[in-house]
């Protein structure tokens, strides 16, 4: 009689993806609970951060950022990287503003066209690093300086004239950034319901479980079938349309599309999604953590508007901020 045989012992990737749902959810916990003490210091400090315009001004404040983090947590996801999310924001903008300005085009036509450049803007990115074979960093960092340039052409008066901004005074597209549903602001709506699909779409799709398997073992995914470069290509053309988005919002709030609109917002957004738990390796992120990433960047910036602290420090901290989550990633790994 043969003894039965042993049964195999479950191999160490069958362990993975709940040894990461686990690490993840323990950061995102982290991070929450970090938000969380930051407002009590922030309260016990000032006696206006608990008011609530003041914390409705931290929301609007959120909501744009908010809206790009989502998209370039997609991107980090994936195991790429977009430097260029603000001039693709100011492109949006400053066209959407100028196609209903000096070319008098149906106000909603010309945000629809804002949004489509910067979906054009995206695949661009993405063509130059899947196609081309340029690193997310190099071909991303090149867009942005070319976005800008951009942004300033589109930005000319009707004469060719230099101008530095252009009106948006459609009262339609400024309730977008500066309208009320109730109590509240329309860009913090936008954000909660672009959060609630994206995160349905990252965790019940196959897409956005392809998103999940190119950054994690982009070998791997390739092989098991994958279309990689299309899954990162999608997720680069997703980015640039929620960051022609945000830039039609920050106008609509402004009722104009400045040429420095969106300008250093780069480092907010990486840094959100980066303290959000998202890794800059690839395969690791949430929509939800990203967004409690993004409060933490609005609130610290809130705080030293209220406190008094000189511009300089806010960069300095955040910059510290992302070596910190990026170091905290390393030794998880």
């Amino acid at each position: 009689m043969t003894a039965p045989s042993a049964a195999p012992a479950p191999s160490r990737s069958s362990y993975r993806p709940h040894a990461v749902r686990r690490a993840v959810g323990a950061r995102e916990s982290w991070v929450f609970a970090a938000l969380v003490a930051l407002c009590v210091v922030m309260s016990l400090a000032s006696p206006y951060f608990l008011t609530v315009r003041n914390l409705f001004n931290i929301l609007q404040g959120m909501s744009t950022i908010g809206i790009m983090t989502i998209g370039m947590t997609m991107v980090l996801v994936a195991g790429g990287l977009d430097l260029s999310v603000g001039s693709i924001l100011a492109v949006g903008a400053v066209l959407t503003a100028r196609l209903m300005t000096y070319a008098g085009l149906n106000p909603w036509l010309a945000v629809v066209c804002g949004l489509l450049a910067g979906v054009a803007f995206g695949l661009v990115n993405g063509l130059l690093v899947t196609r081309v074979g340029i690193v997310p960093f190099i071909a991303t960092l090149g867009t942005l300086s070319m976005g800008r340039g951009l942004a300033f052409l589109l930005a000319a008066g009707p004469a060719g004239t230099v101008a530095s901004n252009v009106p948006m005074r459609d009262p339609g597209v400024t309730f977008l950034g500066a309208g009320y549903i109730g109590v509240v602001p329309m860009p913090v709506i936008i954000m909660v319901v672009l959060a609630v699909l994206a995160a349905l779409f990252l965790g019940n799709t196959v897409l956005g479980r392809q998103i999940y398997a190119v950054g994690s073992n982009v070998k791997a995914a390739r092989l098991s079938g994958i279309a990689v470069p299309r899954v990162q290509l999608f997720t680069y053309a997703v980015t640039g349309l929620l960051c022609a988005l945000a830039g039609v919002i920050s106008a609509g709030l402004l009722s104009t599309a400045a040429t420095n609109l969106g300008q250093g917002v780069e480092l907010d957004v990486i840094a959100a999604a980066v303290i959000g738990g998202t890794s800059l390796n690839g395969g690791e992120g949430t929509v939800h953590g990203a967004l409690f990433g993004a409060a933490i960047i609005a609130v610290v910036r809130n705080a030293f508007v209220l406190l008094g602290l000189p511009l300089h420090f806010q960069t300095m901290i955040i910059g510290a901020v992302i070596l910190l989550a990026v170091g905290v990633d390393r030794v998880r790994r």
